[in-house]
């Protein structure tokens, strides 16, 4: 069905607005309307003693009527939650010869969906529920399309809006019928104020970096690429913001950190959208040791604060962020779940231990990606609570600080939790000549077939060749700590508007209406 193309209710809804204009009623007023309390706060400031009677202006949806005669009963639903609204014909039209007026807006034109303001006093019904008492009536906006309607027996709902499919692209149906789902995204934006004011209390400055880049860099992935007319060039959507960070920690900033957007065009699944969202934090002077340290409180205090306590149930699992988190190597960790010492191995050998495990691996991977197939088959998934993996091989680090005592090894870690990369961190590589090296080890990968593998970012060399400090760096997904500190058992859940394959044209949501 053609998104323009009417079903009857919308034909109906259609014809109440052109008849509320006929009377001389805007459906969508221009001017401002004058609210002055929120259904939440009547509700907890209620007393029953108070005189004279508290006097409100509310607005939002209709969602409910009860019609009884003379008098009727609807449930009012504003940006913080619902409250009953109680109404009569002779206090919103009390001359006789407006009667016919209050029955046909009120009971006929007025629909499930509509905005309206409403102006009374508070009290307390028979059945001890708080309801406010409409003196006059306002209509504010028409909905020109019904809401599902989710059926609630006993306190539980019923019949709900609840395709995945719909949910997600019509998000503002979601919202406004679907409990919890706002509460959701009022954490997301908590964990977000919390991580903010923490890392500015430490001192460090947030920064903006740009989104289109001419060279993708920081990591690993394949990114969208896009072409800018002006200049008649190709540019991509940044895939890390970690190489512009460093830029301003050579320019003298002591800690710079983004929390922003990063695009990289590869699968979706439960666990990864195309675009999301990752903070990442550069300190000079500081390693990864440090970093960890860092980490374990930033963690701690965030999960405090959004869920009142160091802990965060997801699924069976209740993961605790109260410090401090285990730490293990990653070669120690994949001998202990499969029983291979990968220390020293050559990349033939690896890929042999990858055949006895009965892997199936790329002839294009390298040792590095070798490593981390294994380290992802067997051994990411086991790692419940927050655990830090630590001390990567060179070849999975290219941006990454030599090992201070282990050949071969770099100062990196990656925190998992409940069996997921939630951060990534290292000493960070500060010697030109050895990063200029480590590209040139990237661009052969890519020569193999790796799409994946990082370009030369020649102006980053030069201005490591400036001098940066000895610094820290880490990145942590935003998108995958809501999820966990909200319960949420995939990422669409925890973005407002996820990418999603184009609408069909004959839509189920025309057929749930």
């Amino acid at each position: 069905m053609d998104i323009n193309e009417l079903n009857d209710q919308q034909q109906y809804r259609r014809n109440s607005l052109n008849e509320l204009r006929a009377m001389g009623i805007d459906p969508y007023p221009a001017a401002m309307y004058p609210t002055n309390a929120f259904s939440t706060d009547i509700k907890a400031e209620f007393k029953d003693d108070q005189e004279p009677k508290r006097q409100v202006c509310i607005a939002g949806r209709l969602m409910s009527r009860r019609v009884m005669g003379k008098a009727s009963f609807i449930e009012l639903q504003d940006s913080k939650g619902r409250i009953q609204v109680y109404i009569t014909r002779d206090d919103i039209c009390p001359d006789a010869e407006n009667t016919d007026m209050y029955n046909k807006v009120f009971k006929k034109l007025l629909d499930i969906g509509d905005f309206i303001g409403i102006e009374g006093f508070v009290f307390r019904t028979q059945m001890g529920e708080i309801t406010v008492h409409a003196q006059r009536l306002t209509v504010l906006a028409k909905s020109l399309r019904p809401l599902p309607i989710v059926k609630y027996k006993d306190g539980v709902a019923y019949d709900r809006f609840d395709d995945p499919d719909l949910r997600y692209r019509q998000r503002y149906v979601d919202l406004v019928v679907n409990d919890g789902v706002k509460e959701t995204f009022l954490k997301r934006s908590k964990i977000l104020k919390t991580m903010r004011a923490v890392l500015d209390e430490a001192g460090y400055t947030e920064v903006e970096t740009p989104v289109l880049q001419s060279i993708p860099g920081g990591a690993a992935a394949r990114p969208f690429i896009t072409h800018h007319n002006s200049l008649d060039i190709d540019l991509y959507c940044r895939i890390a913001t970690e190489l512009y960070l460093k830029r301003l920690i050579v320019g003298g900033f002591e800690g710079v950190y983004e929390i922003g957007k990063n695009f990289r065009n590869e699968g979706m699944d439960k666990n990864h959208n195309p675009e999301f969202t990752c903070m990442e934090l550069y300190v000079q002077y500081k390693d990864y040791i440090w970093m960890m340290d860092f980490t374990e409180k930033l963690l701690e205090r965030i999960c405090t604060e959004v869920n009142g306590k160091p802990e965060a149930t997801i699924g069976e699992n209740t993961i605790s962020f109260k410090a401090p988190f285990k730490r293990i190597s990653i070669l120690d960790s994949i001998k202990e779940k499969t029983g291979y010492d990968l220390e020293g191995k050559s990349e033939d050998e690896i890929r042999a231990v990858c055949k006895a495990l009965k892997m199936d691996v790329d002839p294009s991977m390298g040792k590095g990606k070798l490593i981390d197939e294994i380290f992802g088959e067997f051994c990411e998934g086991t790692y419940i609570q927050p655990t830090f993996i630590t001390d990567y091989p060179v070849e999975m680090s290219p941006l990454t600080k030599m090992h201070r005592s282990k050949a071969g090894l770099t100062e990196r870690f990656e925190l998992m939790v409940n069996g997921k990369e939630l951060a990534n961190a290292y000493s960070e590589l500060n010697d030109p000549i050895d990063q200029y090296e480590r590209f040139q080890d990237q661009l052969r990968l890519s020569q193999k077939g790796d799409d994946e593998a990082m370009f030369i970012d020649q102006d980053f060399v030069r201005a490591l060749e400036y001098g940066m400090p000895p610094t820290s760096g880490i990145g942590i997904g935003i998108d995958r700590l809501v999820m966990i500190l909200t319960g949420k058992p995939t990422i669409q859940e925890v973005l407002l508007f996820p990418q999603m394959k184009p609408e069909p044209k004959d839509t189920p949501a025309e057929k749930q209406e």
